[in-house]
C-alpha cells in the first residue's frame, strides 16, 4: 500500500518538534512576553492549539491568556498582545483580525509560509516552514506550533507542574509512532475524546482529525463533563479516549456501560499522534484517501470577511 502524504507528515513530528525548540531564539520576538495579557487566535485546528497554549501559559504563571476562534474575537477587550496561528498565512478570518488591530496593539503570528499576507499584517512572525505540509488535513504544523510555545514556556521557566519538556514529548512521540493501535479502537464505530486543562484543546483536535480524514462520528468534551450527558452514547463498540490523567472513577464508569477506554501514559501531545494515526487507519479501512478529504481545502479564503 502506498503511504499517504498525511501519514508521512504525521511520522515527521518528533523531528519538527525538536527543530522548533532548537530554533526558538529566532522566533521569540513573535511570542508573548512574561506578564502580558494575551489573546491567541486561529481557525479550526489552529484555534484548538490556541486553546491548549492559552491554558498552558496561564496555568504556568506566564500571564493571563485567552483563546478565540478568529471570527469571534472580542474587539472590545484590551490586550497587550494578540498572537495568531495560521498554517497557510491566508485564512480570511485571521487576516481580518490582524488588519483591524494593526497599529493599535502589538501582534505576532506563527505560520508555515513566508510568502503570504500574514507576513505584512503581523508585527512579528515566526515562520515554521520546516513544518509546512502538503496535506489538507493539518497534523505536524499544528503540533509543531504548540511545541514552539511549549519550548518558550520552558525557556521562561513557566511550564506548569507535570508538563514535559519538548524533548521528553518528542521521545514519547517516537513511541506513539512505533506502538500498534489496539484492534478495539481501530474497529470502533464512535469516539468521544476527553481532556482536562490544556489537553481539552487536544481532545477537540483529535475529534476534528477523525471527522476530517475519515468522516467518523466523534465528539469531544472536558473530561469532567463526560458524566453530564456524553456517557449516554458510550457502549460496546464505542471508545472514550482520554488525554492525560482522567478524573477519578471515570475509567470505571466507561467500563460499566460497556465502552472501550483508551488512555496513555505518553505526553498528551504525543498521544495526539496516536489519534492522528487512527484517523488515517480508519479512513483507509473505509477506502478513503486521507490526503483528499471531503469538502475541505487547505485554507479557507473568503471573498468578503469584515472584522
Amino acid at each position: 500500500m502506498t503511504i499517504t502524504r498525511t501519514a508521512l507528515e504525521i511520522a515527521s513530528q518528533p523531528t519538527t518538534w525538536r527543530q522548533a525548540a532548537r530554533t526558538l531564539p529566532q522566533h521569540s520576538a513573535a511570542l508573548p512576553r512574561r506578564g502580558e495579557r494575551v489573546a491567541v487566535i486561529g481557525c479550526g485546528t489552529s484555534w484548538f492549539m490556541a486553546l491548549a497554549y492559552a491554558e498552558l501559559r496561564e496555568s504556568g504563571g506566564h500571564g493571563e491568556t485567552d483563546a478565540f476562534a478568529a471570527s469571534e474575537f472580542p474587539y472590545g477587550r484590551r490586550y497587550d498582545r494578540v498572537v495568531a496561528i495560521t498554517r497557510s498565512g491566508t485564512t480570511s478570518e485571521v487576516l481580518a483580525v490582524l488588519t483591524r488591530l494593526r497599529g493599535t496593539v502589538p501582534t505576532g503570528a506563527v505560520t508555515a509560509d513566508p510568502t503570504t499576507p500574514v507576513m505584512d499584517l503581523a508585527d512579528e512572525v515566526a515562520v515554521l516552514d520546516f513544518a509546512d505540509e502538503e496535506s489538507v488535513v493539518q497534523t505536524r504544523f499544528a503540533t509543531t506550533a504548540l511545541a514552539l510555545f511549549r519550548a518558550h514556556l520552558e525557556a521562561e521557566e513557566a511550564l506548569p507542574d507535570g508538563v514535559s519538556t519538548v524533548e521528553e514529548a518528542a521521545r514519547d512521540a517516537e513511541q506513539a509512532l512505533a506502538s500498534p493501535l489496539a484492534e478495539e479502537v481501530l474497529t470502533a464505530e464512535q469516539f468521544t475524546f476527553l481532556g482536562r486543562g490544556w489537553t481539552y484543546g487536544l481532545a477537540l483536535e483529535a475529534g476534528l482529525k477523525m471527522r476530517e480524514a475519515a468522516g467518523a462520528w466523534t465528539e469531544a468534551y472536558p473530561a469532567m463533563e463526560y458524566r453530564h450527558g456524553p456517557i449516554s452514547i458510550t457502549g460496546p463498540g464505542r471508545v472514550a479516549w482520554g488525554f492525560g490523567e482522567l478524573p477519578a472513577g471515570l475509567a470505571d464508569d466507561v467500563r460499566k456501560v460497556g465502552g472501550t477506554l483508551a488512555e496513555s501514559d505518553l505526553d498528551p501531545m504525543a498521544d495526539l499522534i496516536r489519534a492522528q494515526r487512527l484517523a488515517v487507519a480508519v479512513a483507509e479501512a473505509q477506502g478513503l484517501n486521507p490526503d483528499t478529504p471531503r469538502n475541505l481545502t487547505r485554507s479557507v479564503v473568503l471573498s468578503d470577511v469584515r472584522a
